[in-house]
């Protein structure tokens, strides 16, 4: 049996059964605690999506279960409903990357300083579509108290890749030139402002003036309309031809040939997506030995538990502070959907029509 045949089968025996995703059977005949979330029957478009109410998680040895005020929309949502990303072994199978909420319960052997109501954001690697989750305690973030829960939901996901792409794989340094694709992303929002408080200079291509002028507005120093301008000119124009020392990649195929064109020697072309497709016919190795470039790849969802604690610690040395007013930092949100507006919330960001985040309210806030 094929594995996504069998995750269908789990899920249509789970919500038939009550038999929670870690195999616990619940008796229907008495009570349990009970929560909404979003379920995928069938592979598919928007209209797959569900809400369904099923068991509640609890949070096991040095875990925390949160209340969920907010999740946001990341691409990998729109790959898990569709059946082509899974999510990794021992992850919810709930689609959602990462939260905002309040601390709910604390397992067992929490060593953590958070307390139950206390406001917290997550990174999760599934689960974020439901009003509670269990969140490893290396996981969490406090919100900075200038910021909302709806504010805090746009942060885990999107700033730690963009956090680690420059910090830990770029390795990004002072005065470099960043190249941004997608720069009004919710990865690009974050992106162009790392890159700037890190005193590097950023770059971005968008597919529309709209979208350039918010990347812009966020301390980009140009921008460059790729379904209109030959940004590789225009790259080599603004470094007097050396080329972008770091390019942030999440299309790939399709825009191969110009990275290869726009990177300067010795830099770094850091892949993180393939939305252009995973295919290149052509001579790019050989055209990229010749700069002694480096093709650095990442993803974040699938790395440990031990990898994703040791950057949250930095993201909240190094970045986090700066959330705070008057900090330079802020999460740029497109817009706002409730729970029951899950599928709407999908076909937007499948438009391609979002500037930054797309939020989903799971509870209103006056409810916590």
């Amino acid at each position: 049996m094929k594995r996504g045949t069998m995750q269908l089968s789990r899920i249509h025996h789970f919500l038939k059964t009550g038999t929670f995703l870690l195999g616990k059977t619940y008796s229907t005949s008495r009570a349990v605690n009970m929560m909404r979330a979003v379920w995928v029957d069938e592979p598919g478009g928007p209209e797959t999506l569900q809400i369904r109410t099923i068991p509640r998680p609890e949070p096991g040895p040095g875990e925390v279960l949160v209340r969920v005020h907010s999740t946001a929309l990341n691409r990998a949502d729109l790959l898990q409903r569709r059946g082509r990303y899974p999510p990794p072994p021992g992850e919810s199978e709930i689609l959602g990357l990462e939260v905002s909420g309040t601390v709910e319960a604390i397992g067992p052997g929490v060593k953590s300083r958070f307390k139950p109501s206390e406001r917290v954001m997550a990174l999760l690697g599934g689960g974020g579509y439901a009003e509670f989750v269990k969140v490893p305690e290396d996981l969490l973030l406090p919100v900075p108290p200038n910021l909302s829960l709806s504010e805090a939901a746009a942060i885990p996901e999107a700033w730690l890749t963009a956090f680690q792409l420059l910090h830990f794989v770029a390795r990004v340094q002072e005065g470099e030139v960043v190249l941004v694709h997608a720069g009004a992303s919710g990865v690009g929002c974050a992106a162009v402002q790392l890159v700037r408080l890190f005193k590097a200079v950023p770059l971005v291509t968008a597919g529309t003036q709209e979208k350039l002028t918010l990347a812009k507005s966020l301390g980009a120093a140009q921008g460059f309309n790729y379904r209109e301008d030959d940004y590789v000119k225009e790259v080599h124009h603004f470094t007097a031809g050396r080329g972008a020392d770091v390019i942030l990649d999440c299309i790939g195929g399709s825009s191969w040939e110009q990275n290869v064109s726009c990177v300067a020697v010795d830099g770094r072309w850091v892949l993180y997506g393939t939305l252009g497709g995973s295919t290149v016919n052509g001579d790019l190795l050989k055209r990229l030995l010749s700069k002694r470039g480096q093709l650095l790849c990442s993803l974040l969802r699938s790395r440990s538990l031990q990898y994703k604690s040791s950057l949250i610690r930095s993201f909240s040395s190094l970045v986090l502070p700066h959330f705070s007013a008057p900090g330079p930092l802020r999460p740029v949100i497109d817009s706002e959907f409730s729970l029951e507006r899950v599928a709407e919330a999908h076909s937007h960001m499948e438009a391609n029509k979002n500037m930054g985040k797309i939020i989903l309210n799971i509870v209103p806030e006056e409810k916590h």
